[in-house]
C-alpha cells in the first residue's frame, strides 16, 4: 500500500466523519426544535478537506498516464496487430448501403 491509498482512506474516513457530524447536528437541531439552514463551519472545512484529499488519491494510485498519440511507441493499441487474421471485413455492415453509394445513385 502506497501512500496515496493511504491519503484516499483518510480522506474518505474524513467524508464519512462529516456525513455523521452533520446527522448528529440536525438531530440536535431537531431536540432544540430549530430549523435547518446549513451545516457547521467545522462539518465545511472537513468536506473540503476530505474532497481534496480523496481527489488528492484518485490521481495517484491509478499510476502514470499512458500517451494517447497513434505514432507514440507506448501506444500499443492504435498500432495494427501483428497477425492480420483477426481482422474481419465481411460483417454484418455491408446490409445498409453507405452514404457514398446513395449519393452516386441520386
Amino acid at each position: 500500500m502506497g501512500l496515496g491509498f493511504i491519503v484516499g482512506v483518510l480522506g474518505v474516513s474524513i467524508l464519512a466523519h462529516a456525513a455523521y457530524s452533520t446527522v448528529q447536528y440536525r438531530g440536535l437541531l431537531k431536540i432544540m426544535e430549530e430549523e435547518f439552514s446549513n451545516p457547521p463551519m467545522n462539518v465545511v472545512i472537513e468536506l473540503l478537506l476530505g474532497l481534496v484529499l480523496c481527489m488528492w488519491a484518485a490521481l495517484t494510485v491509478p499510476g502514470k498516464f499512458l500517451s494517447i498519440h497513434p505514432d507514440s511507441e507506448e501506444n500499443r493499441m492504435v498500432s495494427l496487430p501483428g497477425n492480420l487474421d483477426f481482422m474481419i471485413f465481411n460483417h454484418r455492415a455491408k446490409v445498409f448501403r453507405s452514404e457514398i453509394d446513395m449519393k452516386l445513385k441520386l
